[in-house]
């Protein structure tokens, strides 16, 4: 055998590679049957993990045991020899480089960024001190008990290959029981360390001549620098072509699997080829790839793909290398290679116990409870696998002595691999069970006794709604609930467990306290938020950089204790932009006009001023025009031959000044200009950013709000999430105003874009609709599909800024108006537009209404007790009753409606945030358009509230019914009923899906039951009476009503309505149409 292991790149001088062991060919040698031997090692590791019900480590041993068998056979038979042969002759290298890529990559890919981000230099040292015992501690052992002839050199390489700990394998039987995704990443994280160090080393080895005397300290650190430096940032740019090529709106599935797996390899290969580190590369493309870097939904179709083959890579690696050791020859298998086997199994975990011993201070800095429990889980983590066999070989090739039995290295390893895999798992699982790392705390049991009602509640509502199908009429509905109820309770599950972690606990535990509760409560709301971020970004609501940044910024978060991410928390991009709002200002500073426009100096330094006032005046204009004629003197000095001689030093340096001062001047001149706009586009960059930022969070904060009630059973916890999460909206509400006030054209260019979106993205659902009910053939929707994609990439171009409409044009933006000309004429003629300050009230509390303003500019911050909804006091009063509402409106936000249209007092305060501009429609103006318009425009205005009411409250109930007030007006999906006092309506529940009662009082004609706005009828109420003034009522129709007697449409598209009969009377026995205007 060569004393030399080759470079993939390079070949041989005798062109021949490897034959790692066994005995070489005599005869002539076919290779065509070596795929029998791959075929059957997969086939056997498959139906060994199914039949031994997915146990990885009995697939393992059987297939390493297999392939020694195998081997054997083929060390005295050469017809086995003959199948085998194009294995022993592969090169070590050629085995790394086709199986270890992918691995790394996978393992990489499972670790979670920013997790490992927030622990990061806890990771790196855990991973310097586990190298370094594991070396000091094994490397002992090796020399002083190992009886096979070994060198120095070759025990220093065995126990390096011996120190690595697999990725993979480590935290597998962790995952399995919902151990937290922390301290999993913690392990994996180190582990890729270790095996980034190892590969280096080995590359070093690989690359140069075995002789270390040869190496140069400058040699060795320019290579490690660009092995470790220099390959992460050629996996960070790879990482970005590949998160453009995986998320284009073009590529289906199998090209994006295909293309996957390609570019794994292709980065490994092109990165080892300019001479750095394919694998610590490979690392960093796993470690920035997430959900977001792939198209929706095609994460888990190449994860799943990729985990597939490095399973089928991990069972080759173990059935070729069983073949390897099988080829040697038997007689080195003594009494003490066993004997040797169990001590470096011993020796192995007893350094893993002192790693854990030394490196657990560190780990109790990191923020996440790290106690002696998760020590005791922790060091049974340290299993061997793929990556030590792999390396395995190279002890042999790279030794300078050779020894008689090489395959004795990889003997050593892969049992203590097995080993490993068996023994270090069962026991990493029995500790985290035994010590209740596994169990489910008392807090957590309760968030998910609540998850388990209310999905047991869901089953129960959809079985009564399914007895009332005529085609479920025979069904024996007693056997559907019995076998729909839910018989999975991991509460049940873990009873032991639980009760084994409350022994050290104390009786306190069963009622853990509501500042426990919140902190449960809290990671819920977090995790929450980061699916909703998701869940945006994937509908193109939410830009993927603005999706990444809340999803990085709430894992770093998370481990606070009490936090509740704020946008205060998340507004790093607000810092950034305004060092570039500075940088801007300081470069118009330094670029003044000469026709002296008016600039506002940046700050309050008053020696900017001073110098900026001495820079603008009259009499620097006419200093700079003395010294270009100063110039002149050297010019003539120049021109006299005399005087040129006498002055040839001071000639040189007045010439080198002056033109330094001109080419300054030229180039200032030049490139003040390119900056201002650099700055201005980076400006605009950062602002579209952080508007879209802050929007994805208010909707986080929208969704939690609605899923907090499932979060937690106990009132009080639901009450203090409830006001947290809306504080943190309205903050996030008031950010938004200010953003746009700062930057119209910006806010205006990214909605624009993302109406585009959304249009197209309702087009693109519908299409689907028509092309799964066959309206649409197979090319037809495959054509339109890419017409409607290439619509939405080209929005990747879109503008950065829109310049803002004239303040005509806001007027299309009230939506009762339906951007209708003759209403739009008619106030347009009736409405001055006005100016306010910061800090301007534009009405206040408990005063009359004198109109509604139509805000077109700025921001304005609402303030104002309970809402009372038409009742003299708040009906949640027991719930907030000393709390201040606070919204805020922007550009596009109407002020008055309710006031005006019920002629009451304000109920709110308005105050300028910032400059604020707005129309102004007085109430007479108002109600002149009510008579004109009679009665559809009083109707619509109230059909807009009501809709903004019910959305606001009732989100989760309605979410489905997509009450959108364009199409309540024309299809009548949804109408407002009114209610005055006495009055009674007969509830319909046949054809009214929902009725919500929106504002007012009313109470059940039969039990005289009370009900106040907002809140919804019950089903059970037949007949309601008015009881205040005036009560309205949102009444949802079904989808499909079940008869003709279902009521027509109330109010047409055009601005006039049509009459409905409804079975509804007054006491008095008054008979009357709809009353749409309250009378005076």
């Amino acid at each position: 055998m060569s004393s030399n292991n080759f470079s993939f790149w390079a070949a041989k001088d005798d062109n021949k590679p490897d034959l790692l062991c066994g005995r070489p060919a005599d005869y002539f040698v076919v290779q065509k049957h070596f795929t029998i031997i791959i075929s059957a090692t997969l086939v056997l590791g498959g139906f060994s993990k199914m039949l031994l019900k997915n146990s990885e480590v009995f697939a393992l041993m059987i297939l390493s045991l297999s392939g020694f068998v195998t081997g054997q056979l083929a060390y005295h038979f050469v017809e086995v020899h003959q199948i085998v042969y194009p294995l022993l002759k592969t090169p070590s290298f050629s085995l790394y480089c086709y199986f270890l890529p992918l691995i790394v990559f996978v393992a990489a890919l499972d670790v979670d960024f920013y997790i490992v981000k927030n622990v990061l230099w806890q990771v790196l040292l855990t991973g310097v001190i586990s190298f370094g015992i594991a070396f000091v501690t094994i490397a002992y052992v090796v020399l002083k008990f190992n009886e096979d002839s070994w060198d120095l050199q070759c025990c220093l390489l065995f126990t390096i290959t011996l120190c690595i700990i697999d990725p993979l394998h480590s935290v597998n039987s962790l995952k399995i029981i919902g151990i937290s995704k922390m301290y999993t990443d913690i392990i994996r994280g180190e582990s890729l360390i270790i095996c980034s160090f190892t590969c280096i080393f080995f590359g070093i080895f690989r690359g140069h001549s075995t002789n270390v005397s040869m190496f140069r300290e400058l040699h060795v650190i320019i290579g490690l620098s660009f092995d470790i430096f220099g390959s992460a940032i050629c996996g960070y740019w790879c990482t970005r072509v590949i998160q453009i090529i995986l998320t284009d709106l073009f590529s289906n599935t199998l090209t994006n699997v295909v293309l996957c797996f390609s570019l794994v390899y292709m980065t490994f290969y092109l990165v080892e080829y300019f001479g750095m580190s394919g694998i610590v590369a490979l690392i960093t493309v796993g470690l920035n790839l997430d959900s977001l870097s792939f198209k929706p939904r095609m994460e888990f179709i190449i994860t799943k793909f990729l985990i597939m083959c490095s399973s089928a890579y991990e069972h080759l690696i173990y059935g070729f290398f069983g073949i390897v050791i099988g080829c040697g020859e038997i007689k080195y298998f003594r009494f003490h290679s066993l004997v040797f086997t169990v001590t470096l199994f011993i020796t192995v975990n007893f350094a893993r116990l002192l790693t854990v011993i030394f490196v657990s201070p560190i780990l109790m800095h990191s923020g996440y409870e790290y106690d002696w429990r998760w020590g005791v889980v922790i060091t049974w983590s340290g299993i061997r696998g793929v990556f030590s066999l792999l390396l395995a070989p190279d002890i042999y090739n790279f030794s300078e002595r050779k020894i008689e039995a090489p395959h004795m290295f990889i003997f050593y390893i892969q049992i203590i691999s097995v080993l490993t895999t068996g023994i270090n798992s069962h026991m990493m699982l029995r500790s985290a069970k035994t010590l209740g790392l596994c169990a489910l705390s008392l807090p957590r049991q309760m968030a998910v006794r609540n998850a388990i009602e209310h999905i047991q509640q869901t089953i129960k509502n959809a079985i009564t709604l399914f007895k009332t199908e005529k085609i479920l009429t025979n069904v024996n509905w007693d056997v559907v609930e019995e076998k729909a109820n839910i018989g999975f309770n991991p509460i049940l599950k873990q009873t032991h467990t639980v009760q084994v972690s409350r022994v050290s606990q104390g009786p306190n535990e069963e009622f853990p306290t509501d500042e426990v509760l919140i902190e449960e409560a809290r990671l819920h709301v977090a995790i929450i938020q980061m699916s909703s971020f998701e869940k945006q970004c994937n509908d193109g609501v939410l830009g993927v950089e603005a999706a990444r940044i809340l999803i990085g910024a709430t894992k770093s978060y998370c481990p606070i204790h009490g936090k509740f991410m704020s946008i205060s928390d998340v507004s790093t991009y607000v810092r950034a932009r305004s060092w570039l709002i500075k940088f801007k200002n300081m470069l118009t500073y330094l670029e003044y006009h000469k026709e002296r426009i008016l600039f506002t100096v940046p700050g309050n330094n008053k020696f900017l001023i001073f110098v900026y006032r001495i820079i603008i005046s009259e009499e620097f204009e006419y200093a700079t025009y003395v010294v270009t004629v100063m110039y002149i003197f050297p010019m003539i000095i120049h021109i006299w031959p005399t005087a040129r001689e006498l002055n040839i030093s001071a000639l040189i340096s007045i010439n080198y000044y002056f033109m330094f001062l001109y080419t300054l001047e030229s180039t200032l001149k030049i490139i003040i200009p390119i900056l201002i706009n650099i700055a201005d586009v980076q400006i605009k960059k950062s602002l579209s950013l952080m508007y879209s930022i802050t929007k994805g969070y208010v909707k986080s904060q929208e969704d939690a709000k609605l899923l907090v009630r499932q979060i937690s059973g106990r009132e009080s916890i639901y009450q203090k999430l409830y006001d947290i999460l809306e504080k943190n909206k309205r903050e996030a509400v008031k950010e938004l105003g200010l953003i746009e006030h700062e930057g119209r054209d910006v806010v205006i260019a990214l909605k624009t874009k993302q109406a585009i979106r959304y249009v197209i993205a309702k087009a693109l659902k519908n299409l689907s609709f028509l092309w799964s009910r066959g309206i649409i053939d197979k090319h037809e929707g495959i054509e339109m599909n890419k017409v409607l994609l290439t619509k939405i990439k080209a929005l990747n171009n879109f503008p950065m800024a829109i310049p803002p409409p004239t303040p005509d044009k806001y007027l299309t933006n009230i939506v009762w108006m339906e951007n209708k000309d003759v209403l739009i004429e008619f106030f347009k003629e009736r409405t001055r537009l006005t100016y306010f300050d910061y800090g301007d009230i534009i009405c206040r509390e408990g005063e009359m209404p004198q109109g509604i303003f139509l805000i077109i500019s700025g921001m304005a911050s609402l303030h104002s007790s309970s809402p009372t909804f038409g009742l003299d006091s708040n009906p949640w009063s027991d719930r907030s009753s000393k709390t201040m509402f606070t919204e805020y409106y922007t550009s596009g936000d109407v002020l008055g409606e309710l006031s005006c249209l019920l002629k009451r007092e304000i109920a709110y305060t308005a105050v300028c945030e910032t400059t604020l501009q707005a129309f102004f429609i007085s109430l007479e103006d108002l109600y002149e358009g009510f008579d004109v318009f009679w009665p559809s425009l009083e109707y619509k205005i109230w059909l807009k509230l009501a809709i903004g009411i019910a959305n606001q409250y009732f989100e989760q109930v309605i979410a489905g019914e997509d009450l959108k007030f364009q199409k309540c007006v024309v299809s009548n999906h949804a109408y407002v009923e009114t209610l005055s006092s006495y009055n009674e309506m007969i509830l319909n529940h046949v054809i009214m899906k929902i009725v919500i009662l929106v504002y007012g009082n009313v109470i059940n004609s039969k039990t005289e039951e009370s009900h106040v706005a907002p809140s919804i009828i019950p089903k059970s109420w037949e007949q309601i009476q008015g009881i205040s003034d005036v009560s309205k009522l949102l009444i949802i129709l079904t989808s499909e009503p079940v008869n003709d007697t279902a009521p027509t449409a109330m109010v047409s598209g055009g601005l006039r309505t049509t009459k409905k009969d409804y079975n509804w009377k007054r006491k008095d026995e008054f008979e009357g149409g709809h009353l749409f205007r309250k009378t005076n």
